[in-house]
């Protein structure tokens, strides 16, 4: 008995950050087994305010000029438009910090085998609605933007 009782009591010690868990898993799937665009419609589902807000502008700018640039023009998973999906399934690592019902979760990454720049550290934040884990932002950390704060639609032009 007193072994397990030294397991759990190692693994109540351990930082959150350590562990990866249900809300990395919400981050994880736009990563593998295939990068997945998080503006796509198809996985609306999977996000909250404030990034949704930012999506239904990107949708309403791409309807009403479909021949431009719509305001997502790159992967916010990735802060990229080019990748190697083979090196980024391969180096993906996912840190976890859990507050109650919000988390952060940090993915760091490298795009292609080579080139420092091909580096990212992308910080996630998922909520837990209705129990399951949504993403409500999206920060490089690479290129210091956050999701929520670029502007779509609002300029005047």
């Amino acid at each position: 008995m007193r072994p397990m009782m030294l397991a759990v009591a190692i693994s109540i010690a351990l930082p959150a950050a350590a562990l990866a868990g249900p809300a990395s898993n919400a981050v994880k799937f736009f990563y593998v087994p295939e990068v997945k665009f998080e503006a796509d419609a198809k996985y609306r589902d999977r996000f909250t305010e404030p990034v949704t807000k930012l999506f239904e502008a990107n949708d309403k700018a791409r309807k009403e000029k479909p021949d431009e640039v719509s305001c997502i023009d790159f992967d916010p998973g990735l802060d990229a438009q080019d990748f190697d999906q083979k090196t980024v399934s391969k180096t993906l690592k996912l840190a976890e910090a859990v507050n109650g019902d919000t988390a952060e979760v940090t993915a760091s990454f490298n795009l292609f085998p080579e080139g420092d720049d091909s580096k990212r550290e992308m910080v996630w934040s998922p909520e837990k609605v209705d129990g399951k884990w949504k993403i409500a932002d999206i920060t490089s950390k690479t290129s210091d933007w956050t999701l929520s704060a670029l502007e779509c639609g609002s300029s005047t032009e």
